[in-house]
C-alpha cells in the first residue's frame, strides 16, 4: 500500500511530471494484461488462513483487510499522487474536507491549538473555528504575510501551522521556507493546502512543508464530476521528538504498534490510514479514485491551458473601464507576485476582481437611476454569465464564477471576511480551458449587464 514510501511503478522515479501523471503507481494487470486500472468494487478481501488474518489486523502484513482502510484502486491513486507531490506516502479521502479532518484527528487533541493563515477557504476557516472548536481544539488566525504573527501565535499547545499555497480567494502565496523555519523552530509541522496550485505548479514538500493536502475534486480531477481529497506525507518530520504520540510511541488504539517505528518511511500517512480512515470512515471510494486517475493523466496539459487563459483574462480585466480592481499572481501589482514567481511554475488558473459600483452610502430617490453597489454588481455578474457557470467549484475544465461574500464565505462575519481578503465586491473566477476569445466575449456581456444603471433596484432592460 502507499504508506511504505513507494512510488508504485519503479520505472517512474526520475521521470518528469507528465510521465508520472500517466504511469506512476500503475502496471498492467498480471493476470489479464489489462493496462487500464481496474475498479476493485469490493468491501472485503479473503484471508488465506487465520495467521494471515491475524498478521494483517496486527499491521504486520500490509495486505488488504477492508476497503474502509485500503483498496487496490485507491492505492493506485495514492501512489500516483505521492509521486507527483514528491511525498513518501499518501492517503485518499472522500473529500478535501475529509482530508483536513483526518489530519487534524491525528495531529491535535483536546486542549491543542492550530495556527492558520487568514487567507483561507471559507470552509476550512469554518471547520477550524466552528467544528474543531467543538472538540476543544482552538484556532488562532494570523495575517498570512505577517510572519512575526505566526511566531507569536505558536505556543506549547500548538499542533500545527496551516496555510494555502495560493490563498482562496485572495490568491496570496506565502513564503513557505520562512514559514517552515518558524514552525520547525517551535517543533510543529507545516501543513499546506495545495489545491489551488496542484503539484503541476508547486510541490510544497520541496520547500519545507511536512504535510500536503488537496481537494482532488478540483484541478487534479478536472471535470467537475467527482468529489475527493488526499493527504501526502513528506516523511521527514521528527514526530517522536515533539510529542506526537498518535504517530510516535505506543499507539493507544493498537497494541504494540508504533507507527514511526513500524512505518518509518511515511508514519503520518500510516497513522491517518489506520486511525482516521478506520475510525471516521472517510475513505475515497474505488470508483471515485478510478475517475480521478483518468483526470490525472491530463493534469499538466490542462493546468498549462488554465494558466494561459487566466493570464489573458487578467490582462483584459486590468484594462476594463468597468473593473475596479484585479487580483492575479501573475500581475506585477499583486502583493505576492515575487513569492508566486519563486514558488510556482506558473501563476494558476484563478482570477479575482471587483466591478465598479457605488459604495452603497447613497440611496437614490424613488424613480431615479442609480449605479449598483459593488456587492450587487458582483452578484449580478454571476447571474448574467452564459459560457461561464455560476456554481461552487473551481478547477473544472469549464470557466466558473462565484461571489464569495454571499456564498462560500457568507457564513463568516464581516470582520472575518475582511481578514480572509474577501471584499464585498469580490468575484472569484476559475478560468477554464475554452477558447479565450469566447471567455472574453462572455465576460464583456456579463460586465455590461452587471454594471448597468438601475431604477429602484431593478436591472434596466
Amino acid at each position: 500500500m502507499s504508506d511504505d514510501g513507494s512510488d508504485g511503478d519503479p520505472d517512474c522515479p526520475g521521470h518528469g511530471l507528465g510521465t508520472r501523471s500517466v504511469h506512476a503507481g500503475q502496471r498492467a494487470d498480471p493476470e489479464t494484461g489489462a493496462m487500464a486500472p481496474a475498479i476493485h468494487q469490493t468491501t472485503s478481501y479473503v484471508f488465506e488462513d487465520a495467521d494471515t488474518a491475524a498478521s494483517r489486523y496486527a499491521l504486520e502484513d500490509d495486505g488488504y483487510i477492508y476497503s474502509r482502510i485500503a483498496n487496490p484502486t485507491v492505492t493506485t491513486l495514492e501512489d500516483r499522487l505521492a509521486s507527483l507531490e514528491g511525498g513518501a506516502g499518501a492517503v485518499a479521502t472522500g473529500s478535501g474536507m475529509a482530508a483536513l479532518d483526518s489530519a487534524t484527528l491525528v495531529l491535535a487533541e483536546a486542549g491543542d491549538t492550530v495556527v492558520c493563515s487568514t487567507d483561507t477557504y471559507g470552509g476550512t476557516s469554518t471547520y477550524f473555528s466552528k467544528t474543531a472548536s467543538r472538540r476543544n481544539i482552538e484556532t488562532t488566525f494570523v495575517p498570512t504575510l505577517e510572519y512575526d504573527a505566526y511566531e507569536d501565535a505558536i505556543d506549547e499547545d500548538t499542533a500545527f501551522v496551516h496555510v494555502e499555497t495560493i490563498g482562496n480567494p485572495s490568491l496570496v502565496t506565502p513564503d513557505f521556507e520562512r514559514l517552515s523555519e518558524i514552525a520547525h523552530e517551535n517543533g510543529v509541522p507545516l501543513v499546506v493546502d495545495n489545491t489551488f496550485a496542484t503539484p503541476a505548479l508547486c510541490r510544497p514538500l520541496e520547500h519545507g512543508a511536512d504535510v500536503v493536502w488537496e481537494s482532488t475534486t478540483k484541478w487534479l480531477h478536472g471535470s467537475g464530476t467527482t468529489v475527493g481529497g488526499v493527504l501526502v506525507d513528506g516523511g521527514a518530520f521528527p514526530w517522536g521528538e515533539h510529542g506526537y504520540d498518535e504517530i510516535a510511541g505506543q499507539n493507544h488504539a493498537y497494541h504494540d504498534v508504533d507507527f514511526s517505528r513500524d512505518f518509518p518511511d511515511a508514519p503520518f500517512a500510516a497513522t491517518v490510514r489506520y486511525r482516521s480512515l478506520r475510525s471516521l470512515g472517510n475513505q475515497q471510494s474505488p470508483f471515485d479514485a478510478w475517475q480521478t486517475l483518468q483526470g490525472l493523466e491530463s493534469l499538466p496539459l490542462r493546468v498549462a491551458k488554465h494558466c494561459e487563459n487566466a493570464a489573458i483574462v487578467a490582462d483584459y480585466l486590468a484594462d476594463h473601464d468597468d473593473v475596479a480592481w484585479v487580483t492575479y499572481p501573475g500581475l506585477d501589482s499583486h502583493t505576492t507576485h515575487d513569492n508566486a514567481s519563486q514558488y510556482l511554475a506558473d501563476y494558476g488558473g484563478m482570477v479575482a476582481f471587483g466591478l465598479e459600483g457605488s459604495d452603497g452610502s447613497d440611496v437614490a430617490p424613488s424613480g431615479e437611476r442609480a449605479s449598483p453597489t459593488g456587492y450587487e454588481a458582483g452578484k449580478r455578474f454571476c447571474e448574467n454569465v452564459d459560457l461561464a457557470q455560476f456554481l461552487a467549484n473551481i478547477g473544472d475544465a469549464k470557466t466558473l464564477v462565484i461571489h464569495p461574500a454571499s456564498t462560500t464565505h457568507g457564513q463568516l462575519s464581516p470582520e472575518e471576511q475582511e481578514e480572509a481578503g474577501v471584499t464585498r465586491d469580490l468575484v472569484r473566477m476559475s478560468v477554464g480551458i475554452e477558447d479565450p476569445a469566447d471567455i472574453l466575449a462572455d465576460l464583456e456581456d456579463a460586465i455590461e449587464t452587471a454594471t448597468r444603471e438601475t431604477t429602484e433596484g431593478q436591472v434596466d432592460t
